[in-house]
């Protein structure tokens, strides 16, 4: 049953990306707002929507393993996997905003979460940081949209507005129905071949609920949409570590295991790097996009041998 569970589950991620990525691109080209903005708020938010349940509900529950290390192993999936994947598919450029303003933020909030994870707990405090420094971040995407308004240069095929919020909600309904089947059932699978907590919470639930971002930024790129793709995975990341893992230990103090510590300066070295290849000739090219995805099989064989 957990098997047919899992693909009933990716059927939905798939259908449910398509439909919100057509509705959130239609409404960037409505708003006359860059795609980036859309990826980098709306779609960033919608497809995080598993993580957020995993660990807020976890957080509640004071599941300090799996709260924590859903976020790390996402993220170092959303970096590795998603930004990867969409560059081994094809090379694309970066907007100049992400590189100057989204991937330094991910890589200072990356950098905040090891300092404040050092004392070996996630306290109610760091999580109200967290939460205010998303408030910051969504007010200033708001401003970023205001700003850069662009003329509208496509007037075939337009949706209407109604169209376009009935294709987001239908589409971020699969995807969350379909995150949750595809996590559920493959950790059922996992626990049943024996695997730690641990190790389920950074891979298969790490994994599931990450395959939103996945099947969302490469239908982005293949219809061309790569700033979409692109901004969807670094705003995942920002949102996961700001509002995930703020509202978590704001409801309940997080402790933290050494090698959470050890996952999240992982993290933050995987930030620079995909930093460093967004800010090369100012595109992620294929070999960098297959580099990305054998970092991460690296880091998988890693997690296997500890």
């Amino acid at each position: 049953m957990d098997y047919l569970l899992l693909v009933i589950g990716f059927v939905l991620l798939i259908k449910g990306a398509d439909m919100f990525v057509d509705g959130s691109s239609a409404l960037a080209r409505l708003l006359k707002i860059p795609s980036v903005i859309i990826g980098l708020t709306i779609v960033a938010m919608g497809t995080s929507a598993p993580e957020a349940a995993v660990s807020i509900t976890a957080g509640m529950a004071g599941n300090n393993a799996i709260a924590i290390s859903n976020v790390l192993g996402s993220n170092v999936f959303n970096s590795l996997v998603v930004v990867g994947t969409c560059g081994a598919m094809a090379a694309f450029k970066t907007s100049k905003d992400i590189l100057k303003r989204d991937l330094p933020v991910n890589i200072v909030i990356s950098v905040l979460l090891v300092v404040l994870i050092m004392d070996g707990l996630l306290s109610r405090g760091d999580g109200l940081l967290l939460l205010a420094g998303m408030v910051i971040f969504i007010a200033s995407m708001i401003r970023a949209a205001m700003k850069e308004r662009t003329a509208d240069e496509e007037e075939s095929e337009k949706m209407s507005p109604m169209k376009c919020l009935i294709f987001i909600i239908i589409g971020i309904a699969a995807i969350i129905a379909g995150g949750q089947l595809v996590v559920n059932s493959a950790s059922n699978i996992a626990l049943a071949l024996g695997l730690s907590q641990t190790f389920v919470g950074l891979t298969i639930v790490a994994i599931g609920t990450s395959l939103p971002e996945l099947v969302t930024s490469i239908v982005a790129t293949r219809k061309g949409e790569s700033g979409l793709a692109l901004g969807n995975a670094v705003g995942s990341n920002i949102f996961n570590i700001l509002f995930i893992l703020g509202a978590s230990s704001a409801i309940h103090p997080i402790a933290v295991e050494a090698v959470s510590i050890i996952d999240a300066l992982i993290l933050v070295g995987i930030a620079l790097m995909i930093y460093i290849f967004a800010k090369t000739k100012e595109e992620v090219s294929r070999p960098e996009g297959f580099v990305m995805v054998a970092a991460y099989i690296a880091y998988t064989a890693y997690l296997l041998m500890r």
